[in-house]
């Protein structure tokens, strides 16, 4: 598991390197090691060599694992929320990363009334369009923005965005100016302070950066490519 924490150290080092070039600071930018599909023993790895935010995309394995790591660590949701799964999601996650819907949004505002709790969201945006994937489009998201913010227990704090996959990180750049133009289009216009940017993965992240992320979401980077989800079963008993 030695890898992981050199892992670790090359993707803080960019991270560094990419906010110095845009002339922020590096502590302007927190690092979600994604630990979805990963072995509790890599992610421990993680946190033992300093990494304390993860992310996970599927509230029944987060449910399983989460015991296990230590009370320290910090979890975010980064996938898609399944309805009825909401309850059983937001007692564990600080922030989540994906609401792409009113209707997620209501359903969430609802059970975190019955259960005492105000959640912390970003809004998903799909500005390509893409029919693979989830996500508000932009103008969508305008129309229906003073009903979100009106959800008296989401706290809603900035925008997220998965650009379309592309050989190159340069080529997700459009696609992170164009969230952040509209994050300032929306603070504008409601005089909501929208102060998180969820943007970029192992391969852009750096480019994210530059354009004004303040949470970037590694995992390849840090901890591999996943393990088959027959052989994690099988590590695990199952089959």
């Amino acid at each position: 598991m030695e890898e992981i924490g050199q892992n670790l150290e090359r993707v803080r080092t960019q991270i560094a390197d990419a906010a110095k070039r845009s002339g922020r600071s590096a502590d302007e930018i927190e690092l979600v090691a994604i630990s979805k599909t990963h072995e509790v023993e890599k992610v421990h790895a993680a946190f033992d060599a300093g990494q304390r935010l993860f992310g996970e995309s599927r509230v029944q394995e987060a449910r399983a694992k989460i015991p296990l790591l230590p009370s320290a660590a910090r979890w975010h949701f980064v996938g898609r929320l399944q309805k009825n799964k909401i309850r059983h999601a937001v007692p564990l996650f600080e922030l989540f990363h994906s609401v792409d819907s009113i209707e997620l949004a209501r359903d969430m505002n609802r059970i975190a009334e019955e259960e005492g709790l105000h959640p912390r969201v970003l809004l998903e945006v799909n500005l390509a369009g893409e029919g693979s994937k989830i996500g508000f489009a932009p103008d969508a998201l305008r129309a229906g923005m003073e009903t979100l913010l009106a959800f008296p227990r989401l706290m809603v704090e900035g925008l997220m965005t998965i650009p379309p996959l592309a050989p190159e990180g340069e080529a997700s750049r459009p696609f992170f100016i164009a969230l952040r133009e509209l994050k300032e289009q929306i603070e504008k216009e409601f005089g909501a302070p929208l102060p998180q940017l969820s943007m970029g993965m192992s391969g852009d992240f750096p480019v994210a950066i530059e354009e004004g992320a303040t949470l970037v979401r590694v995992g390849t980077a840090i901890f591999g490519k996943r393990t088959p989800a027959k052989v994690r079963a099988e590590r695990a008993g199952e089959i």
